[in-house]
């Protein structure tokens, strides 16, 4: 990598730290606490030696080349910068932290949500509906100090770096209307970067033009959620000057967000929710119900709610071509996030993969968010970092160019189940192999078994009536040992030893629907604990489908009533432990309280078990199962 060429001196300081200084010629003086002469990196990281409270802020209004309003005139978005004054930089050039978001303020929190409870699913000739919470991440503050909403000012400004909050296109003091994951978006936020570069125009907030002399144009993006989709949508531009991004959370995809192989899936927690109804929360009431009316309405059509399937509006929306990637990727993001699930993170890391993209990830057991400042993780020669010194030491190499053995270092940090943080060499595990676990039953209504053995020889077919609109999952998958007219379940012997499974399970069912065109379709991995235990069951991973789509997301294709398919999907990707000692199982229902349509109840499926299977990513491959 380049040197930066404002970087002319790299010196030892006090107690051996690294002072990066502007002087071509002489070494600095190791700073004081008081009056600093230069960025101070002591064990591979920059030190807070700048004076937040003395730092600058300021708005500019970037120019786009986008008009999402239809008003004649380029949309421009605001952003909030800030940075140390050049007298405490010595007029050195600092690079740039960059989050954008549509949540800075103004979001619609009573948006109306659609129900989910149909009389039956749209794509059998009926329509329906959608809604979201409030994800205000804070008020936008005054600017009379240097304190920007959130931690990263606070925390990165006494580095040496400039902070930037960008507020995306149709939000907040932005100008246009939210597009939501689209070509508008991403260019509205590459703008900035632009900006940041000479790139594009900039104003304050009386028309006079502003540039960004201070910068070395190199931009480091990061956000949570929505504020880490960006990061992903802007990097396959392959815009110049955004040298890596830290999405966290982060959406990959926005039909994988709201559709499941066919199937309208909402993202967990916010049954209903779809794409115009983030949009409309995004944009606030005023703009929703009025300026941007008709933006919105052209998303509620398009999203289309009915069947379910993969489209040039879906296609638009995802980042999953890692070709013009030129930036690096920290890739964060909990094992256990039912919002942006799992496989968002895992498709996206194959493309990254694929292009030999510099990477990282670090997995954690929670859910929708990043692992926490303090969670902290020893690598193999000893030494110990935390999460937020790892994401420093991170952005210090590839925007200061800190020799700081980042890159050398273990590949993947995943978070076990007993919350201990361990490394390894890549994700999904390279020793993982993918082992065929075949479904296999004797009787039509007892509960099956799951065996790496052929199954029986008897051509047993097992029945189940949907009923998820009233049964809950969590009482589909308990007592798996007991017949259930509403759900399938099958298991496995007694596990001998740990099992680990690291990549995508895949369910591969032989069903046919026996009195309607067509049904959700559900797959719970599940882990049961050792015999007589009272603990509830772990739901490992889940999937979802559509049987219209059994050929694939784009395409609905009819299905005769009572006539045997072969369906097959992935569940989200996982990474678990199955401990010895406990089972682990396999539960098939149709329609899911938390995540599908709700239809009435009745539909009749029925599964061909013995001409099932179960594919699983097994670390160490099929000795290691036992079965």
């Amino acid at each position: 990598m380049r040197r930066p060429r404002h970087l002319a001196l790299l010196s030892v300081g006090v107690s051996g730290a690294l002072v990066l200084s502007a002087a071509p010629t002489a070494a600095a003086a190791p700073p004081t606490a008081t009056t600093p002469t230069g960025i101070v990196v002591a064990d591979g990281m920059t030190q807070p030696v700048f004076s937040l409270a003395d730092a600058i802020e300021e708005r500019v209004f970037v120019q786009t080349p986008v008009d999402s309003d239809h008003d004649g005139r380029p949309d421009r978005v605001a952003i909030d910068i800030s940075r140390p004054r050049e007298t405490a930089t010595q007029g050195f050039k600092v690079p740039v932290i960059f989050e954008h978001s549509p949540y800075r303020k103004g979001t619609w929190d009573e948006v109306p949500y659609p129900s989910v409870l149909v009389d039956d699913l749209p794509q059998n000739g009926l329509t329906h509906g959608s809604g979201r919470r409030s994800l205000d991440v804070g008020a936008q503050r005054a600017q009379a100090k240097a304190n920007l909403p959130g931690s990263l000012d606070d925390y990165y400004v006494p580095r040496g770096y400039a902070v930037v909050l960008g507020q995306s296109i149709g939000t907040g003091d932005s100008d246009g209307c939210p597009t939501s994951g689209d070509q508008a978006e991403t260019l509205g936020t590459k703008a900035v970067i632009d900006w940041l570069n000479g790139r594009a125009k900039g104003y304050d907030a009386n028309g006079a033009p502003v540039t960004a002399g201070w910068t070395t144009g190199a931009v480091g993006m990061t956000g949570v959620s929505y504020n880490g989709t960006l990061p992903n949508q802007v990097a396959t531009t392959g815009v110049k000057g955004l040298k890596t991004i830290v999405p966290v959370s982060a959406i990959s995809s926005w039909y994988d967000y709201y559709r499941a192989n066919g199937l309208v899936v909402a993202p967990g927690t916010f049954q209903g929710e779809d794409l115009d109804v983030l949009a409309q929360y995004t944009a606030g009431q005023t703009r929703a119900e009025g300026t941007c009316a008709d933006e919105l309405a052209k998303i509620t059509e398009e999203q289309d709610r009915a069947t379910g399937d993969y489209s040039p509006f879906w296609r638009e929306r995802d980042y999953l071509d890692a070709r013009n990637v030129k930036a690096s990727v920290f890739v964060v993001h909990g094992l256990n996030d039912w919002n942006v699930k799992t496989g968002h993170f895992a498709n996206w890391w194959d493309q990254l993969a694929k292009r030999d993209v510099p990477r990282k990830i670090w997995l954690h057991q929670g859910g929708h968010g990043g692992p926490g400042s303090s969670a902290s993780v020893t690598l193999p020669d000893g030494r110990t970092w935390t999460y937020k010194q790892t994401e420093n030491r991170w952005f210090d190499f590839w925007l200061w160019n800190v020799r700081n053995g980042i890159m050398d270092e273990p590949t993947a940090v995943i978070q076990r189940e007993n919350r201990a943080y361990t490394t390894y060499a890549n994700w999904p595990d390279p020793a993982a192999r993918t082992v065929d676990v075949n479904l296999a039953a004797t009787d039509a209504t007892a509960p099956g078994a799951l065996t790496s053995g052929k199954p029986p020889k008897a051509r047993v077919e097992q029945g189940f009536v949907d009923e998820g609109r009233t049964i809950h999952p969590d009482t589909l998958v308990a007592n798996p040992d007991t017949a259930s007219p509403n759900r399938l379940a099958y298991r496995s012997p007694v596990l001998t030893q740990d099992v680990r499974i690291s990549g995508r399970p895949e369910m591969r069912l032989r069903m046919a629907i026996d009195n309607k065109p067509d049904a959700n379709l559900t797959a719970y991995l599940v882990d049961y604990g050792p015999a007589g235990s009272t603990a509830a069951p772990t739901v490992v991973t889940r999937g979802w489908m559509d049987p219209q789509n059994r050929k694939g997301p784009a395409r609905t294709e009819p299905v005769k009533q009572g006539k045997l398919y072969d369906y097959r999907w992935t569940l989200e990707p996982k990474d678990y432990i199955f401990p010895a000692g406990h089972r682990i199982g396999v539960v098939v229902f149709s329609s899911d309280q938390e995540y599908t349509l709700l239809p009435l109840g009745g539909t009749e499926l029925r599964v061909a078990p013995n001409d099932s299977e179960l594919r699983l990513p097994v670390v160490g491959g099929r000795g290691v199962l036992g079965f």
